[in-house]
């Protein structure tokens, strides 16, 4: 499959050919919700907590006697039924996360790749001497009516200037290609690979 390389000029952008087994496959709705879900609840702190009879604070003694007051028989006010008592099964403290296989996850990423590069929103990035200023960047971006861009950087990459340039442009992320998934893909419209990135990426995927 052939994308779009960026350069400095408009004039000099040239295709790129990326691996149609990892960008050109069917996308499996259903796989990239199971993958978004399970990204998510791993996500979830779980520190909610409420507290259970035995750790309200109250005093134990009996609200009044047994008999000959017409009430019911209570004991301690620390009971579920009273207000400031214990709740029952209430929430405490857990993890929401749960196991997914290696395969669905590697389906899931490779299926919603596969979707943006249907719709010609993965792009190449070549720039020779990559200047500091964000001006740079930007003009780049606004000549392909690029926004909410997620920049897929290599091992090697200079990441230091790669960041220094885009760490400024709205709605602008860079990741290391070993952490790209697919939460991060979909809250993006355009996902971006340096040459190197896009290298590593697919001989990631592809052992």
């Amino acid at each position: 499959m052939k994308v779009k390389t960026l350069n400095k000029t408009k004039s000099k952008n040239s295709d790129f050919i990326i691996k149609d087994e990892i960008f050109g496959i069917d996308p499996n709705e259903g796989v990239i919700l199971r993958v978004l879900n399970w990204q998510l609840a791993k996500k979830q702190q779980g520190d909610h907590k409420v507290k259970s009879r035995s750790e309200v604070k109250s005093t134990t003694a009996k609200m009044y006697r047994q008999k000959g007051g017409g009430r019911a028989r209570h004991g301690a006010s620390s009971v579920v039924q009273f207000r400031g008592g214990g709740v029952v099964h209430g929430p405490v403290p857990r993890s929401h996360s749960h196991k997914l296989p290696k395969k669905i996850r590697l389906l899931g990423l490779k299926s919603v790749l596969s979707q943006k590069a249907k719709n010609n929103n993965i792009l190449i990035f070549n720039i020779d001497n990559i200047s500091k200023k964000t001006s740079e960047i930007i003009k780049i971006f606004s000549k392909e009516g690029i926004n909410k861009v997620l920049l897929v950087l290599g091992k090697d990459d200079k990441r230091d200037d790669l960041n220094l340039a885009i760490r400024n442009v709205p709605l602008a992320d860079t990741i290391n290609q070993l952490g790209l998934n697919v939460y991060d893909v979909l809250k993006k419209d355009h996902i971006i690979f340096t040459e190197q990135g896009l290298k590593e990426f697919e001989d990631r995927l592809s052992k």
